[in-house]
């Protein structure tokens, strides 16, 4: 590990929505932020087809194109945009200390968190040819729904999250059939029921998704199997959604910011700090609600703004 040290007022960690807002806050702030992209510079957008959703976009964007825009918007206020990731962390003392790569050690003023959360999925061949092809398969209800509107589609999933989507679905999609993996729900009973109720929403308890089924681009059917009987059958559908649970990227800062049962770090409810003094937080590494670029960037925004305040009380 190497032994040079570099000193930084504010280090932002992750890209995305989250992590290019803040930037473009705290280089307008005259923070010199430094901002390290991580594993999948750009975050979970980079694999979004389409966002047509966030303001301002008339006709709609791609989510890599729109990550660039953030970049080079960041980057045309000053901020120093690298490439790289953390691998551990210790703010265990005044001084934030950050390792890049296990090779770089950061010293930092401030650090912004917007590491975001990786969308669980099956791991079928054919779920991922799909999802890479941007033709049929997502893990966002609200980001991609709309594109299936008076469709058939189907939705694997057993908690609040996957009942909240199957309901949102069946306002657009004309039958949604839901494959729960167990016998019996996950979810509040609450949740439940507002399923069940739904007419043009079909569940299917103790099934397994076996594969995605279509031609080379767009999805046409999914393959079930029914754990019961033993039987195979193929649900007709134009979209595959998966909605089993995020897993927020939160693992290094584990030993020192206070996370939930899930790994979310918890922030102090109307800001964006986390229980370390000058560590804050922005986007999906915080948020198990919402998870929308949108509400990411407004976060991002926050987290600029406490940071700035942080460093004016310290003058």
């Amino acid at each position: 590990m190497s032994h040079t040290i570099e000193k930084i007022k504010c280090l932002i960690i992750g890209s995305g929505p989250a992590g290019y807002t803040a930037a473009i806050y705290a280089a307008r702030a005259n923070m010199n932020p430094v901002l390290y992209q991580g594993m999948q510079p750009g975050g979970q957008l980079t694999t979004t087809n389409e966002v047509e959703n966030f303001p301002g976009y008339v006709d709609g964007v791609t989510g890599p194109e729109m990550m660039i825009q953030l970049q080079d918007q960041a980057k045309r206020f000053g901020a120093d945009i690298r490439d790289g990731w953390a691998t551990k962390v210790d703010f265990g003392t005044n001084i934030h200390k950050v390792w890049i790569n296990d090779s770089i050690e950061l010293h930092c003023e401030t650090v912004i968190i917007s590491t975001g959360a990786t969308a669980k999925y099956l791991g079928l061949p054919s779920e991922q040819h799909y999802l890479n092809m941007g033709g049929g398969v997502s893990a966002c209800a609200v980001c991609d729904g709309f594109f299936y509107r008076n469709q058939e589609v189907v939705i694997v999933g057993a908690g609040d999250s996957a009942c909240e989507e199957a309901h949102y679905l069946s306002k657009l999609c004309k039958k949604v059939t839901m494959l729960v993996r167990s016998e019996k729900f996950r979810a509040s009973k609450i949740m439940e029921e507002r399923v069940r109720k739904t007419e043009n929403i079909e569940i299917l308890v103790n099934h397994d998704t076996v594969e995605v089924l279509g031609d080379s681009n767009v999805v046409h059917a999914i393959k079930a199997l029914n754990k019961t009987t033993g039987e195979v059958i193929e649900i007709p559908a134009t979209g595959f959604f998966v909605a089993i649970g995020h897993k927020p990227n939160t693992d290094i800062f584990k030993d020192y910011i206070t996370l939930d049962e899930t790994g979310y770090i918890i922030n102090t409810p109307g800001t964006s700090k986390t229980n370390v003094e000058g560590v804050f937080v922005a986007g999906d590494a915080a948020d198990h609600v919402y998870r929308q670029a949108i509400t990411a960037a407004g976060t991002g925004c926050m987290a600029a703004l406490d940071a700035e305040r942080y460093l004016a009380a310290k003058e």
